[in-house]
This record gives C-alpha cells, sequence and structure tokens, in this order.
C-alpha cells in the first residue's frame, strides 16, 4: 500500500520544486520511490496472472525517473511532482499499447492504451478499426467497461477526416483519434487504501482487451 508519506513529499516538492531542497530532502525521496516500487511489483503479481505478456517485469522495468527533461521545455523546474509507471510488454522503453499508474496529490489516475503513437502505428489501428469495427466498439461499450472509464480520451482528436477514410464511414468517429486511451481517476484517499493494488489490478483486468486490440493492431 501508499504511504501518507509518499503524497506528503511530493506536495511538499510541488511547493519546493528546486535542487537545493531536493537534496536536503533526499532520504525522503529515497522513501517514497521504495514505497512505489513495492505497490508496483505487488502489482504485478497479480497483474502477470491476467496477462502473461507481462511476465519477467519489475518495477525497475515501469518507475519513470522523477528528473524531468528541460533542455527543450519553457518549464525549468528540474523534478517532477508524481510518480508513474508504464506497465507494458517490454517495460516503459517500448512503444505499445499498456496500463499507466500516476500517482499524485490530487491527481492520481490509472489509464490505458496508446498515447500518441507514431505515424505507422497510428495507420495500423485504425486499420484494424475499418476492418474489425464491432470488435472494438464491443470493447467499448461494454457495461462494466464504460461505466469504469467513459469515453476514449478526445485530447488531440481530429475534426476532420483522416486520410483514405470516408466521412461516412460507419466508425469515422473512433478513426479521428490521434490516441486511445481510457483512464479513471482515485482520490487521496482511494490511493492510501490496503486493497489499492487489488482495485488497480481488477481496473487493469477490464482493460485487457481493449490494450489487445491495439497491441494485435500493431503487431
Amino acid at each position: 500500500m501508499l504511504h501518507t508519506n509518499t503524497l506528503k513529499f511530493l506536495n511538499d516538492l510541488k511547493k519546493s520544486n528546486n535542487r537545493d531542497w531536493f537534496e536536503k530532502n533526499k532520504d525522503r525521496y529515497l522513501s517514497a520511490k521504495e514505497n512505489m516500487s513495492l505497490l508496483i511489483d505487488e502489482l504485478l503479481k497479480d497483474l502477470i496472472r491476467i496477462d502473461k505478456k507481462l511476465s519477467g517485469l519489475t518495477s525497475k522495468d515501469c518507475l519513470f525517473r522523477i528528473y524531468r527533461d528541460v533542455r527543450f521545455s519553457k518549464d525549468k523546474k528540474p523534478y517532477k511532482t508524481n510518480m508513474g509507471a508504464s506497465i507494458n510488454a517490454g517495460g516503459k522503453k517500448v512503444m505499445n499499447a499498456g496500463y499507466y499508474l500516476h500517482i499524485e496529490p490530487g491527481g492520481s489516475f490509472l489509464a490505458g492504451g496508446i498515447w500518441m503513437p507514431p505515424g505507422d502505428a497510428l495507420k495500423k489501428i485504425r486499420q484494424e478499426i475499418d476492418y474489425n469495427g464491432k470488435k472494438i466498439n464491443k470493447i467499448l461499450n461494454q457495461k462494466d467497461f464504460k461505466k469504469l472509464f467513459g469515453e476514449l480520451d478526445g485530447t488531440n482528436k481530429l475534426k476532420t477526416t483522416p486520410k483514405g477514410y470516408d466521412k461516412n464511414h460507419p466508425n469515422i468517429e473512433l478513426l479521428r483519434y490521434n490516441s486511445y486511451i481510457v483512464w479513471h481517476k482515485f482520490s487521496d484517499k482511494d490511493v492510501l487504501k490496503k486493497d489499492f493494488s487489488k482495485v488497480i489490478a481488477q481496473e487493469c483486468k477490464l482493460m485487457k482487451p481493449f490494450i489487445a486490440f491495439l497491441n494485435t493492431a500493431m503487431d
């Protein structure tokens, strides 16, 4: 389970996002990182039973660094104020569909799918939707899935018709997405519950057919 100290560290970091403060609180960071690592390792035990393609993964393969790459950013704050983990076959460095856990005071969530895939991968996903529209619609409209995750995230969705498709295509709205992501928010109270990893695992289980559809498309 996550500790209140982990959320408190992230909250304090947001208020004092500078190297001096961070170095003085390095022990708190290491403790929070260890806490998050233990949560991911515990979660992986359940996820590997659900999705065998995740076998062999450890928290080290999934957790992102807290250090920001500020080289090309106007925001020069050196640290992220969240802890994130990408759980997918091959780990965080592999570009395929998977699960993403984001822990941040007041902004925690679980997401699944693929964010802004490269052009060739996006083309394959759209082709799969074209060929198997009934299948993806069945997944997205499954009662429990829809109740928990709602609609696909529409950020960066095209307002025009993607090249190669007719504007009257029966699945034109699905074809307009540039990312295929669903997500579910958690309160701070939720993430501190003893059964939090079990809750995440069950939500990932609901996502699995969606993740599988996307990865099949990109194979």
